[in-house]
């Protein structure tokens, strides 16, 4: 599967230099020419991408993880991570899968791919991984704790409206097929068949 990665709104200038790199973020800036003949600095974050993945098994249940992490209220959301530098986006997708359920998948579906943020350099990629079967225990990272929350497509909708539902760019998704039924059954095809 050759995935493309996603353009940002606003796409880091070739000008940009880091002037910061922390665990997560690197910051960048760059010097802009404003209307009025003035110069500015203008600043962008960058960090590694990310895979998430919506597990469907067998049996056509969908699996979400309660999560609880040392910075954050818990939550509800779907597995995945960052991926590791040089990682392909797919194999990203199976490891942080099988690292946060257990599970592995027959077939994989990207299912959305984005830059969310036109100040932050971030793509963030969608997979339906469909025939997942349970192969191995967890092994997750030390800082997050993850139950795993087996529900159906109708609980699956209902979960992911609500407002502890961590990921936005897949309840935006949900909402649309909620306000127009044809976009349900689409979404419900999409991921069930």
């Amino acid at each position: 599967m050759k995935i493309e990665r996603p353009i940002s709104t606003a796409p880091l200038p070739e000008n940009a230099k880091k002037v910061f790199q922390g665990e997560i973020f690197g910051i960048y800036q760059w010097e802009v020419k404003c209307y009025d003949g003035t110069t500015m600095i203008f600043e962008k974050a960058k960090r590694r991408d990310s895979a998430f993945i919506i597990p469907v098994t067998e049996d056509h249940q969908i699996i979400l993880g309660v999560q609880e992490q040392p910075d954050k209220p818990l939550f509800t959301g779907l597995v995945g991570g960052q991926i590791d530098e040089g990682e392909d986006v797919l194999e990203a997708a199976k490891r942080e899968l099988l690292e946060e359920s257990g599970y592995e998948a027959k077939d994989w579906l990207l299912f959305n791919a984005n830059q969310p943020v036109s100040k932050l350099e971030w793509a963030i990629y969608t997979f339906i991984a469909k025939g997942c079967k349970k192969v191995a225990e967890q092994k997750l990272d030390s800082a997050e704790k993850i139950e795993l929350k087996i529900v159906d497509f109708d609980e699956f909708i209902k979960i992911v409206s609500r407002p502890d539902f961590y990921d936005l760019g897949i309840r935006m998704k949900v909402l649309e097929a909620l306000a127009f039924p044809e976009k349900m059954i689409e979404l419900k095809k999409l991921i069930l068949e």
